[in-house]
């Protein structure tokens, strides 16, 4: 490495990382003897100690410089003579070096000050970040979203609820009368809402491989589809996951995600934790990412995984090659805003536990064969436990929404079910992609009473979209995406609610996310939501959301 190329900050070290101190010239193999500045470098390497090599033991010196690497170099130099005046070693230095080394500080008097000045500047500022930082050891990051949404059905919408409270409720499960579950009709356009949504990440690194990730949540939304919709249907259309309360109490603060996650070599990663996010390691798309793709809750994953959101236990990555990668894990039921007094089975439950809750088994198979394309193969194994006597619900995948009983409104015993999902992105060109994702499972009917026969639900879902990034300016990305969340293929008559009238829902969504700037993005997006709630008789909802979000 010439002395050109000694950074201000190099200057203070002998050598630095990429670097290669040398005591001989002989030891740069680029250097020759019939060099023209060989004996220069000679003195300047087995002398004074102030010339490096690159790793490969090159000089590399017919590179260009600029004065003010020249500068850089000189400095160090300087500095190398000081040193030796200090050690009462001036006999190593002759009295022509020194005017040689005078007229060049005259010369570069101006770049030296220069370089001395920012190498002050950058010490200073070293100094107030360390006084000010928030953590030697934890980051803080964050996340806030605005969310302004309006639904506007074309029509009344017949929806299955319970007729008590006068069909207020989106949570209490319909009665059966005659076989049919107990239907309400909502004849009343909601109102628009304007609401938050916000993330408060911690990341602490210990050794500088590992990450005690805590992530802190609060929000006060409640989409206005939500008024629409069938028991065990909330959040289940026209809704962006940021438009959410996200806590059991608006407004209130809980952890969504804590866990520890550490390398067990460089090609296997585990995490573990109380609370794991599923989403962070499965079924992901570059298309249906919520920060910046489609975003709806039905868009941006498979509906039929997983019946933990988050959970206890843990997950291990392992990247076999740099085109596959295999992740599994062991999750029980331990979601932020699911209320264990509400009937939930969570881990944190003594009369539950880690292995008694609500769980699932997942593991995902991504191949990419290039950064233009990437396909994944989940499965998951759920064990199922009925909250209030019903399987459904925030808890309730593969059965995505709505709520199972026994055929006659009879309550159910623990059951099990499977899911497989098959997912893809491809960007064909820079500017253009598809994707697509689907999904089939399959949940057993175990009766409490004995005179019920059991017997399952098969359910499938699929999706298919385009992607437009960098539309309109780079970074932004738009995508249209179709989708059908639920189509049931048998045992439609174990749907306490989710039946409707045998008809199958299917949705549009438009979305285009916009980055203003590095912090911050607006993001417009369009829902209609056609045959809701799976009536056929039911007329088109549309649904209409601009959310800002900031980030820092």
């Amino acid at each position: 490495m010439s002395v050109s190329e000694l950074s201000a900050s190099e200057a203070k070290k002998p050598v630095t990382p990429g670097m290669s101190q040398v005591t001989s010239v002989s030891q740069l193999s680029d250097v020759r003897p019939t060099d023209w500045a060989f004996q220069a470098l000679q003195s300047l390497v087995e002398r004074y100690g102030c010339i490096a090599g690159y790793p490969d033991r090159t000089y590399r010196g017919n590179r260009a410089l600029t004065r003010f690497e020249f500068a850089a170099g000189l400095n160090a130099c300087l500095d190398r003579v000081n040193e030796l005046i200090a050690a009462s070693t001036a006999d190593l230095i002759k009295k022509e070096d020194l005017t040689a080394l005078q007229k060049l500080q005259e010369e570069f008097a101006a770049e030296l000050a220069t370089l001395r000045g920012r190498v002050d500047t950058l010490e200073a500022r070293a100094t107030t970040l360390e006084r000010q930082q928030f953590s030697t050891t934890t980051k803080l990051t964050g996340n806030v979203w605005f969310n302004l949404t309006g639904a506007f059905p074309s029509g009344d919408i017949t929806t299955e609820r319970s007729l008590a409270a006068g069909g207020s409720s989106a949570f209490i499960p319909p009665t059966r009368v005659g076989g049919v579950p107990t239907r309400v009709a909502r004849t009343r356009t909601p109102s628009v809402t304007f609401s938050y949504y916000t993330f408060l990440n911690l990341t602490t690194s210990f050794t500088g491989r590992d990450q005690l990730v805590t992530q802190l949540v609060s929000g006060n939304g409640n989409s206005p589809a939500n008024e629409l919709v069938s028991s065990g249907f909330f959040n289940s259309w026209g809704v962006p996951i940021t438009d959410q309360t996200g806590v059991v109490t608006t407004g209130s603060l809980a952890v969504r995600e804590l866990f520890y996650s550490f390398p067990l070599n460089d090609s296997v990663r585990v995490a573990f934790g109380p609370r794991l996010n599923f989403y962070r390691y499965f079924d992901q798309n570059r298309f249906t990412f919520f920060l910046t793709g489609a975003s709806s809750f039905n868009s941006s994953g498979s509906t039929l995984v997983n019946a933990v959101d988050r959970g206890s236990g843990a997950v291990v990555i392992w990247n076999i090659t740099p085109q596959f990668r295999l992740t599994g894990a062991y999750l029980a039921e331990n979601t932020e805003f699911l209320n264990p007094a509400a009937g939930f089975n969570t881990s944190s439950n003594p009369s539950r536990g880690l292995f008694r809750s609500t769980n699932t088994i997942s593991a995902e198979l991504a191949y990419s064969p290039s950064s233009a394309f990437n396909f994944r193969f989940l499965y998951t194994r759920s064990n199922l436990f009925p909250y209030n006597g019903f399987i459904g619900g925030g808890v309730g995948e593969p059965v995505p929404y709505g709520y199972l009983d026994d055929g006659f409104g009879g309550r159910l015993r623990d059951s099990t079910a499977d899911a497989i999902v098959a997912n893809f992105d491809w960007l064909i060109t820079p500017k253009f992609g598809v994707f697509g994702r689907y999904s089939y499972g399959r949940t057993e009917i175990n009766p409490v009473s004995p005179i019920r026969a059991e017997g399952s639900v098969r359910v499938q879902s699929f999706q298919f979209g385009l992607g437009f990034p960098d539309l309109g300016k780079k970074g932004a990305l738009g995508v249209l995406s179709f989708l059908v969340p639920h189509q049931y293929l048998s045992g439609r008559q174990f749907l306490l609610s989710g039946n409707g009238d045998g008809g199958t829902q299917y949705e549009l969504e438009a979305s285009y996310f916009y980055p203003v700037n590095r912090n911050l993005a607006i993001v417009p997006s369009f829902y209609a939501i056609f045959n809701p709630n799976n009536f056929d008789s039911n007329p088109t909802v549309f649904v209409g959301n601009v959310r800002t979000q900031f980030s820092f």
